[in-house]
């Protein structure tokens, strides 16, 4: 039977293991940047979760996690979006074991994490999504945006 819980410090591996898997199922090689990325990520997320700026969801199948997503609560100046509040939210770690895609738990843990910007009085929520994620969250009601990067390069 599937049950959702939330997300608990002890999570950070888990969730940091989900985030990996989540780049390279999105075709990023298994590779350095994303072993520094997952080891900076774990002590980070479960500070996080600590301090109250990562809310997690964790879908759970007799016990074994299956799918988990999480909100990040972001400082954000006033914005025509959004022209009273000083708060953002930004999904992120939306991943599904393969073997349980295709059930809505995706779908179903995006709505959990919506409610509780709204519950918040949060507004306006981002993520960045894979051209496969991309049909989930516009179901979702999210829409594309004009947002673009600038990355320094990574030293070795």
């Amino acid at each position: 039977m599937l049950k959702t819980r939330l997300a608990a410090a002890a999570d950070a591996p888990l969730i940091t293991r989900h985030r990996r898997r989540m780049f390279v199922d999105a075709g990023r090689r298994d590779d350095q940047v994303l072993q520094l990325m997952a080891q900076v990520h774990e002590p980070w997320v479960a500070q996080a979760i600590t301090d109250n700026r990562y809310l997690g969801w964790l879908t759970e199948d007799d016990g074994k996690v299956v799918a988990g997503a999480g909100l990040l609560l972001l400082d954000w100046p006033p914005h025509p979006l959004d022209p009273r509040s000083t708060r953002r939210g930004y999904l992120l770690n939306v991943y599904v074991e393969p073997e349980y895609r295709r059930r809505r738990l995706a779908s179903n843990l995006i709505e959990l994490a919506l409610a509780e910007a709204r519950r918040r009085g949060i507004r306006v929520v981002a993520l960045h999504s894979t051209e496969e994620g991309r049909r989930l969250y516009e179901s979702a009601g999210f829409r594309p945006t004009n947002e673009m990067f600038f990355v320094e390069p990574i030293e070795p």
